[in-house]
């Protein structure tokens, strides 16, 4: 995280450019530039109250601000209605999450390590509840697909999203419950050295709220110059959406994960690239639902290719905690289909 600090630069950088229009292609890269090191300032900030506020409400914390960037990015994409962006967005993260940074911990904790242990029953409810989790959103795309394709248009669709998003999130909070509350003796591993910042409570509260302000006018720029930078460079907006966004949102996080696995603590890492994706289906996803019903209700159809990118990433998310041991292999292997995955959308999307 200290290296990514130096990234702030882009800040008054990112500002200067949008005062003064120098350009979407500046405002874009800066803008994405400034928001990695102030998501990892956000996740210090959360670490530090959470030391202060218990091991119950600092997990709910954790849970809620892990994914804060992608969903005021979301948000902003919303408001904007860059539907395909957004739902392009919550297939990115989940995909990324599984392949990219469970990959990368896992190649490069395998690298140091010959074989690799984490908690096997901790990691089968985190991967049960990722599967379920892209069935909700299976269910709703494939009736619409096939079944009754005339209702997207209509508003009888925007109350079965409402429905669906409804179930999610209420999922996703009895899933807190279970692991704080009924069933915490299965996730009880050691944390390492160094799970908090060290900052006392009202500088951490400071700097989130600061944090926050700051990626919230980052992500305006962001967004407001993401048309035109598409356009230019000849990328698809589900490409910028898949790929470029998740990345930009989670670069603090993703570190953390291999960090953790390269110290050999992969129930840290593993936690972190499954609970992301589990954030991001049972909790970003339904807010956004219910936050486009203030601008214009977006509905909760992944197109077929997404479905399929989340599919795969669940299914091999499963065989990977099947076991509870891992190689560098299995982790080569996991960084090839999400690479597969990103050139597809790049060429094809």
């Amino acid at each position: 995280m200290k290296y990514l600090k130096f990234l702030l630069v882009f800040l008054p950088i990112s500002i200067i450019c949008e005062a003064f229009h120098l350009g979407d292609l500046l405002i874009f890269s800066t803008a994405a530039l400034a928001i990695i090191p102030l998501a990892g300032l956000m996740g210090e900030a959360t670490e530090g109250i959470a030391a202060y506020s218990g091991p119950r409400v600092g997990g709910f914390l954790n849970a809620t601000f892990g994914n804060a960037t992608e969903l005021i990015i979301a948000f902003f994409a919303l408001r904007a209605g860059l539907f395909d962006i957004v739902k392009a967005s919550i297939a990115g993260s989940v995909i990324g999450n599984i392949l990219l940074v469970l990959g990368a911990s896992i190649f490069l904790g395998g690298i140091k390590f010959k074989t690799q242990s984490f908690n096997k029953k901790a990691a089968d409810v985190s991967s049960s509840m990722l599967l379920f989790a892209v069935i909700g959103l299976i269910v709703p795309a494939v009736f619409m697909h096939t079944v009754k394709p005339e209702l997207l248009s209509t508003s009888r669709y925007e109350g079965l999203s409402v429905g669906v998003a409804f179930f999610l999130i209420a999922i996703y909070l009895c899933g807190l419950y279970f692991s704080f509350i009924t069933h915490k003796h299965i996730y009880t591993v050691e944390n390492g050295e160094g799970s908090h910042s060290g900052w006392g409570l009202k500088k951490s509260i400071l700097v989130l709220v600061l944090a926050t302000v700051a990626i919230a006018l980052e992500s305006e720029f962001l967004v407001g110059s993401v048309e035109q930078v598409t356009e230019s460079l000849g990328i698809s907006k589900f490409f910028v959406g898949i790929i470029l966004i998740p990345i930009i949102g989670n670069a603090a996080e993703h570190s953390t994960a291999i960090l953790m696995a390269v110290k050999n603590k992969m129930d840290v890492a593993i936690e972190i690239a499954l609970g992301s994706s589990l954030q991001i289906i049972l909790f970003v996803a339904p807010v956004l639902i219910f936050l486009s019903l203030i601008f214009k209700p977006m509905d909760i159809v992944f197109n077929e290719f997404e479905l399929l990118a989340m599919l795969a990433s669940v299914i091999i998310a499963n065989k990977v905690a099947s076991d509870g041991e891992s190689n560098w292999l299995e982790g080569l292997q996991l960084i090839a289909v999400y690479l597969i995955i990103a050139i597809s959308f790049l060429v094809l999307g």
